[in-house]
């Protein structure tokens, strides 16, 4: 929302928003800060997908948007209640006449217990980086979003914000800013590596024309890739693999810390490896299924 902030009040119709929650309702300070909050970050969302204002949004929108809290590792709660900001802003846009359709109509609210997303094995990753399509100008570049993804675990947000500084080739490591400004070192497989070698030396010197920010990932007009230009790559080369899963960016990094553990990692190092502040929430991350526990028990422990 940083370009013409003006026009984009006005366009979403914001600031009347608002001071509808704080004058005809009378909400609190704090809670309409909170309403501004999630209306802000969907209306970001949504631009970034093309969508210019609020006669444009559609149901498809919404859910993208529900998806993309989620694969930031969002609680129910906290989606649940974007949601009802959303439903409560599209609400008094009706009201004002602005809308003559609620898009929020069908919008499902997650379950408060948190379902695992779908875990692609290696033949299925392998499939996808197949499917790319080698006759676009951007297949390195697509191939590279893949292999880092899946190869380092990155969350979405953190591969679009990736700065060329952080890329380490010669040590096969990233350094990764996360949630909360925090910092981590991510060793990059080889195959990644050479990936995005490729990439940084063949195809993103042709895309920069002077506005990328310092970004790794950029898009055919020079400027950083949006989350939801990943979400399209990596849903188109599902969907080209003939992978009927829900795959997503997210569904890469889950994969990324499902396989590592299976093979044997200790679940300290792959709550680092995520950037995970509290290890429970790795340790949702990170479900293998109950034959897999079984065997290692089968296999190590001395009265199994």
């Amino acid at each position: 929302m940083a370009d013409r902030p003006d026009d984009l009040r006005r366009a979403w119709r914001l600031e009347l928003f608002l001071d509808h929650l704080a004058v005809e309702r009378g909400l609190s300070e704090r809670t309409v800060s909170a309403y501004r909050g999630d209306v802000v970050r969907f209306v970001t969302f949504a631009r970034d997908a093309g969508v210019a204002g609020p006669r444009e949004v559609d149901g498809g929108d919404l859910r993208e948007f529900t998806y993309a809290l989620k694969d930031e590792g969002l609680a129910a709660n906290t989606i649940r209640r974007a949601q009802s900001a959303l439903r409560t802003y599209f609400g008094f846009l009706l009201d004002e006449g602005d809308l003559d359709v609620d898009p929020t109509e069908r919008l499902e609210s997650p379950r408060t217990g948190r379902r695992l997303p779908d875990v692609l094995d290696p033949d299925e990753i392998e499939r996808m980086l197949a499917a790319l399509d080698d006759t676009k100008d951007t297949w390195a570049r697509d191939r590279a979003i893949l292999e880092v993804l899946y190869g380092s675990g990155l969350r979405v947000s953190e591969l679009t914000d990736l700065p060329v500084r952080s890329v380490d080739l010669d040590e096969q490591m990233l350094l990764v800013f996360g949630k909360g400004s925090r910092e981590r070192l991510v060793p990059l497989g080889g195959a990644a590596r050479r990936a995005l070698e490729v990439y940084l030396g063949r195809v993103r010197p042709a895309l920069d024309r002077g506005s990328s920010g310092g970004k790794v990932f950029l898009n055919a007009r020079g400027t950083p890739l949006s989350r939801m230009s990943v979400w399209t790559i990596v849903k188109e080369a599902a969907e080209r693999a003939g992978i009927t899963k829900n795959v997503s960016p997210h569904t890469l990094r889950h994969s990324f810390a499902t396989h590592l553990l299976e093979g044997g990692a200790d679940l300290t190092v792959v709550q680092e490896l995520l950037g995970h502040a509290d290890i429970s929430t790795t340790q949702i991350y990170t479900h293998v299924d109950r034959e897999y526990l079984r065997e290692v028990h089968r296999s190590f422990h001395p009265r199994s």
